[in-house]
């Protein structure tokens, strides 16, 4: 679905702070995976879903991307010609909502992604749309569409972020530690919502978290990402069943270092 070859990225270069955040990067994800991509800080993670969203633009190597209609190079498309194809959800949960409008408002924008027109009409069948994927997160946000979205809570604004990603149809979402800034109940909450999305409308999900109980609960592919190289990916077959002292073994054998939970952030 979204293929990376060779990709690398140099800050700095040719300075005494060159620093090479991205080294030779091979990666493809198959329509339909949830990946899970864990790693300490500094490990390229960030900067991985930079290069793909388009905040950044790698310094060698290609990013093709597989839509539904064609095969595109997006390797020098910027962040907002991606956008129609890939969307992201921040750990900040304001990040993904505009506080000032309304509920429907931001409906209304989420379903009409991509919209080139100047005037985009809301009708009595539109918003008893949005009620009814509203009502799937049992938040009771389908009677609010009036209320900006600032009076609602960290949770309900991540939950209803990631209903409007998954209104736009994204080709690829990626999840960039969307559950980190919220309160157990809520990160939990949030967490199921992600998980019955992707298997419902077969979305394309990359999810980096701190947590490891996420990386090897979620998904069907485990990512872990050290000094700007992607270490190991297992499969789903090959994750299932390991712990997290597994992983840490795991790691411990492929870069020999001495390490802890503390060290790579992972709870």
């Amino acid at each position: 679905m979204i293929t990376l070859t060779d990709i690398g990225i140099t800050f700095n270069a040719h300075t005494p702070d060159e620093n090479e955040a991205l080294k030779s990067i091979n990666l493809k994800i198959n329509r339909g995976d949830f990946v899970t991509v864990i790693g300490s800080n500094g490990a390229g993670k960030s900067t991985l879903y930079n290069v793909i969203a388009g905040t950044l633009l790698p310094t060698h190597g290609t990013i093709v991307l597989d839509t539904a209609n064609k095969r595109i190079d997006i390797t020098k498309d910027k962040e907002y010609k991606r956008a129609k194809y890939i969307g992201r959800i921040f750990q900040n949960p304001l990040l993904g909502t505009a506080g000032k409008m309304s509920l429907e408002d931001n409906m209304v924008i989420a379903s009409k992604k991509g919209f080139k027109g100047l005037k985009i009409s809301l009708n009595n069948k539109m918003r008893e749309h949005f009620k009814e994927e509203l009502s799937r997160l049992n938040m009771g946000l389908e009677d609010r569409l009036n209320d900006n979205v600032e009076q609602f809570s960290g949770g309900q604004r991540q939950a209803l972020t990631l209903l409007m990603a998954v209104m736009s149809k994204p080709d690829l979402l990626l999840l960039d530690e969307h559950t980190a800034a919220l309160d157990p109940e809520n990160a939990a909450l949030v967490m199921e919502l992600t998980r019955k999305f992707a298997e419902e409308y077969k979305l394309t999900v990359m999810m980096v978290t701190h947590n490891m109980q996420q990386a090897l609960d979620y998904g069907n592919r485990l990512l872990m990402m050290d000094s700007g190289e992607i270490i190991f990916d297992l499969s789903e077959k090959e994750k299932a069943g390991l712990s997290m002292n597994d992983i840490i073994e795991k790691f411990r054998k492929i870069k020999n270092k001495s390490f802890t939970t503390d060290k790579i952030l992972l709870h």
